[in-house]
């Protein structure tokens, strides 16, 4: 990913109000966050853990997403897939984020739901830099054609919060 300033990163939020993206802690100063391992920058709020961000590089603008966390179970038997990386977790390990839509659609209270990794670390779990306490499935597919299959299922997700229901 290509690096972003701190007001890049507040200005590209797309479905929360100016107040708010100000108020958004970030997760580290910018000049030390390893662009080059990242595919998106995810992060939690460590003021308000109900909190999570997503910014990205999405149709050539950065777009930043406003997430809110459900709070997992507790259970370490199950266990869930996230919807972006398809790394398995145990239930513990995998959150529910909203985020509202943008545009009137969002201010009317319109959000999408997605299962994520609750660390928002799928950029290193695709490529094994972090191994989940779980078994992983069995695949057969590259570390690029992973990274390609979170990227399509990232972007789609971004594309359904920015567009119209």
């Amino acid at each position: 990913m290509e690096p972003l300033s701190q007001a890049e990163i507040r200005s590209s939020f797309v479905n929360c109000s100016k107040g708010e993206a100000k108020g958004v802690t970030l997760p580290a100063r910018v000049e030390t966050i390893p662009w080059a391992d990242i595919d998106f920058l995810g992060w939690r709020d460590p003021k308000a853990t109900g909190r999570g961000y997503l910014v990205l590089r999405h149709e050539g603008a950065a777009v930043g997403l406003s997430l809110r966390a459900t709070t997992p179970p507790r259970s370490r038997l199950r266990s869930s897939l996230c919807n972006f990386c398809m790394t398995a977790h145990a239930a513990a390990d995998i959150a529910l984020f909203s985020a509202r839509r943008a545009g009137a659609a969002g201010k009317a209270g319109n959000t999408l739901g997605v299962y994520l990794c609750a660390d928002l670390a799928c950029c290193l779990y695709v490529r094994r830099k972090l191994v989940p306490e779980v078994p992983q499935p069995s695949e057969t597919l590259s570390v690029e054609e992973r990274v390609a299959r979170m990227e399509l299922n990232l972007h789609r997700f971004v594309a359904d919060v920015l567009s119209a229901p």
